[in-house]
């Protein structure tokens, strides 16, 4: 077959010569081209054009055609293959799939899905989905993202669960953080939201109602299938798991704690929120300066219905008492409202805690159920919390003396409690003549001193000085040689001899 630039030498070339043959010599070819090319060109057809050649499959193509339409075009190449062999079918499988992809897209040229853009209002639109979260101490988190439509501002709030007050505390934050409420609300189809389908239509769940009702919000829920109105959102998602998530991809390492996780999505809130979006060409922080105008105001008390039984935690104890049982708060609470709720049933029921401050409704705790006489107790929330053991008691000066005496060390301290504890007599006295000794002898030997009378229980006077002495004193100790030996000799004796010898009259 000729190429376009050939045809145009051979047509040039019989427009100059107007014979076959001698446009033939000049453009190098037969007569029996030119003469082709010439009349097709007065036949106004175009030139070039492959000739279609029968195909092996082209016998078969209505019984493809018939497969892909019955599967919706998800039938697979080898499976029809199979059914074309069965019917006298001697191609390849080559063949087959060749003939199956050309199907195919004509089959689907004609039912592709057109999806007009979503314009949007500044003010109009907040939507919000979830994604499953890291897990810290083998309990797993979930990801509140929220994303206004228009300025395309995106928040991240890290949860222990996706229940009615989790997200409805998290709204009241997103809607804090902005600076307003939005006129519509958009999420998925969940319980949370809709109940249930009639007909179609989704059945709004009446905390639901009430939570837009307090707010003065429309909560909506997207078409099935609709990246249009919900892909932005998604999007929103699926970088903050990108990002948030410990992977090898991000180099990020496991969360030890539930702060650390909100303190990730902080920064990474801060992060994306001030450069420049790739669909408008503007920093969404900058852009929701603009949005914020468009906002309606915020109610200063968030939504309590759902969050629980409002409780005051006490001015001395972070605790509060539900269902006849008490629960520790964080101490920073004291005094502070809360609201206390239960979540789940059986073995997993657990008691949530919920703070109202200036930035929204936030989980400060989480017990599991405790029975009544029993408290529930996190160590976290007593900083600095020392436990009192009955009978182990810490020594504290309350006069000079007992100061000095307490001064000696840690034999002294185990001193007063073992003589206290048998009840011993005069008491400070003994303690006045462990100074006076400890000024003559040294702090360190009397110290040890007391150490040993308090092992030994020997707390009468004077038995401390005794205790000194024999700590000080002298010991000769003998050992054997190649030059002396330990064996008792006869000097003793022969002095005695001596001595006796000496009063004879």
């Amino acid at each position: 077959m000729k190429s376009d630039g050939e045809i145009m030498e051979i047509l040039e070339a019989y427009d100059l010569t107007k014979s076959f043959r001698a446009a033939a010599v000049l453009a190098g070819c037969s007569h029996h081209t030119v003469a082709k090319h010439v009349a097709a060109r007065e036949a106004g057809k175009p030139m070039a054009e492959p000739v279609a050649r029968e195909k092996i499959t082209d016998e078969y193509l209505p019984k493809i055609e018939e497969l892909v339409d019955k599967t919706r075009g998800r039938i697979r190449a080898d499976v029809a293959h199979q059914k074309l062999v069965g019917m006298g079918f001697e191609g390849s499988e080559r063949s087959t799939r060749r003939a199956m992809a050309q199907v195919k897209d004509a089959w689907k040229l004609g039912r592709v899905r057109v999806h007009r853009p979503w314009v949007t209002e500044p003010g109009g639109w907040l939507q919000y989905d979830f994604g499953d979260g890291p897990s810290i101490g083998g309990v797993k988190t979930v990801l509140f993202v929220a994303w206004l439509a228009w300025s395309r501002f995106r928040i991240v709030i890290a949860l222990r669960d996706r229940t009615a007050p989790s997200v409805f505390a998290a709204l009241d934050r997103c809607f804090r953080i902005i600076g307003g409420a939005p006129v519509y609300i958009l999420t998925d189809n969940e319980k949370t939201v809709t109940v249930s389908h009639v007909a179609g239509v989704p059945v709004r769940n009446l905390q639901t109602v009430d939570f837009a009702r307090y707010y003065g919000v429309t909560v909506l829920t997207c078409q099935p299938a609709d990246p249009a109105s919900k892909g932005g959102v998604e999007n929103a998602v699926k970088v903050a798991k990108a990002d948030l998530v410990p992977k090898d991809t991000n180099l990020r390492t496991e969360y030890g704690s539930f702060a650390e996780l909100e303190q990730a999505c902080q920064e990474f809130m801060a992060h994306i929120n001030t450069r420049e979006h790739r669909s408008t060409k503007r920093i969404p922080a900058a852009m929701l300066t603009e949005e914020v105008l468009r906002l309606h105001r915020v109610p200063a008390d968030a939504h309590t219905v759902s969050f629980g039984l409002a409780r005051t935690v006490p001015p001395n104890t972070p605790m509060v008492t539900f269902n006849n049982a008490m629960y520790s708060v964080p101490s920073h609470l004291l005094g502070q409202r809360v609201f206390v709720r239960s979540h789940g049933t059986g073995p997993d029921e657990k008691v949530v805690i919920v703070h109202h401050g200036p930035a929204g409704p936030v989980e400060v705790a989480r017990h599991g159920r405790a029975r009544p006489g029993s408290p529930a107790i996190n160590d976290e929330h007593f900083p600095g919390y020392l436990e009192k053991i009955p009978g182990d008691y810490t020594p504290r000066a309350r006069t000079g003396a007992e100061a000095e005496f307490l001064a000696i060390g840690g034999g002294a301290v185990a001193w007063l409690k073992e003589a206290a504890a048998v009840g011993t007599s005069r008491i400070n006295v003994k303690m006045a003549e462990a100074v006076s000794l400890a000024k003559i002898a040294g702090v360190i030997d009397v110290d040890r001193a007391l150490g040993t009378a308090a092992i030994h229980g020997r707390f009468a006077h004077g038995d401390l000085s005794s205790i000194l002495q024999a700590g000080r004193a002298n010991i000769t100790t003998h050992a054997a040689n190649e030059d002396t030996s330990l064996t008792q000799g006869t000097g003793a004796w022969a002095a005695i001899t001596t001595i006796s010898n000496e009063v004879k009259p």
